[in-house]
């Protein structure tokens, strides 16, 4: 993991992260992603599945994978390392640094390997160090709590002053989006907030993008 000093010119503006509810009828699902993904630049789709079999899993994300890879964002299950290569999928998020070493084997080198629920700045080092191809901070837990959202700024902000491994910046509402993007985060990952009015995911993630155009990212 190198550092990386300021530099002269901007970094990129970021792209999208969508993070799906739960999945449990990917069918039904299909048509409120696709409109998702073509209202706003997305780089990537975090696929949560709810419980269920292994191989009733598998056809869930082969269901919504082709919807995802041909709007040439890539398909990320979170967890379930083991099922990513069989159901087509491109890579898996971690929870945490545990479940993220464990997997490393599993992916690398041909998958995605990102890694969340890190608590400490020393976790995300280690993440970075060992191959992560990104680090999310802002992510709620399980039971819903997240840190306060001044707390995530500044993580996100050292991050994006020091390392050259990507970060993905947790937005918990829209108007957490500007705030992240002009910290510096590659990327806005864009939670249950969109997918709360079926009606309107088009619209909120449109406007998630424009907020992203409207910032400058830190130098």
């Amino acid at each position: 993991m190198t550092s990386r000093p300021k530099q002269a010119e901007p970094r990129p503006q970021p792209r999208l992260y969508l993070v799906t509810p739960p999945i449990e009828d990917a069918q039904s699902f299909a048509a409120p992603l696709a409109a998702a993904l073509a209202a706003g630049d997305t780089a990537a789709v975090l696929l949560r599945l709810a419980p269920s079999d292994e191989r009733t899993l598998i056809n869930r994300v082969k269901a919504l994978a082709g919807t995802v890879q041909s709007a040439g964002a890539a398909l990320v299950l979170d967890g379930h390392a083991g099922l990513v290569a069989r159901a087509g999928a491109d890579g898996a998020h971690l929870a945490d640094l545990e479940a993220f070493n464990d997997a490393l084997d599993t992916l690398k080198p041909d998958r995605i390997a990102g890694c969340g629920g890190l608590v400490t700045r020393h976790d995300a080092m280690l993440a970075a160090e060992r191959g992560a191809d990104y680090v999310m901070f802002g992510e709620p837990e399980a039971s819903g709590r997240r840190p306060g959202f001044p707390a995530i700024e500044e993580r996100v902000a050292w991050w994006a002053e020091v390392f050259e491994a990507p970060c993905v910046a947790y937005a918990g509402a829209l108007e957490e989006v500007a705030p992240l993007a002009k910290a510096g985060a590659d990327f806005i990952a864009l939670g249950d907030f969109v997918w709360s009015a079926p009606e309107a995911v088009a619209t909120t993630v449109a406007e998630a993008a424009r907020l992203m155009r409207l910032t400058e990212p830190a130098a």
